[in-house]
């Protein structure tokens, strides 16, 4: 079989079982994100659980890779190589942040609603914030590559 085709299939599944996981998990729910980051009202801790399974699962995942000689699909990692906290990171982190709390999604449970927003009547603010999400991105990008 194809090799870009395996990459492909690959990234579809990752997908497909993260995207699964979040809706079991009822993380698809902004009410329930913005009821976590309500620490001095109605709090719920569900997502503190959700997120620590994720990092269990990282962990696993970054020592497995650290002993394995490169991606089973391809011929090395493509990790990060600046360390750097700087202006940008601090901003783009406020964003960030602002857009979760303010939404109640970031990008992959948004991504993932759009898949039940035709049984649900939440649609109408899905689409909204994934429109405004890849505007942003396109902005980004635009106006990022012109810098020096």
């Amino acid at each position: 079989m194809n090799r870009s085709i395996l990459r492909f299939s690959a990234a579809l599944a990752s997908g497909l079982i993260f995207g699964l996981g979040l809706s079991l998990s009822g993380m698809l729910n902004p009410a329930r994100v913005q009821a976590f980051l309500d620490v001095f009202g109605n709090w719920d801790p569900s997502l503190a659980f959700v997120l620590g399974g994720a990092v269990l699962v990282a962990f696993i995942g970054g020592r497995a890779a650290q002993r394995m000689g490169h991606p089973v699909l391809d011929d090395t990692f493509h990790l990060p190589t600046k360390q750097k906290i700087d202006a940008p990171l601090i901003i783009g982190s406020a964003l960030f942040g602002l857009g979760w709390g303010l939404g109640g999604f970031c990008p992959g449970p948004a991504i993932a609603s759009l898949s039940v927003t035709a049984l649900t009547s939440g649609a109408p603010q899905v689409i909204l914030f994934v429109v405004a999400m890849l505007l942003g991105m396109t902005l980004h990008d635009r106006l990022w590559s012109r810098r020096p």
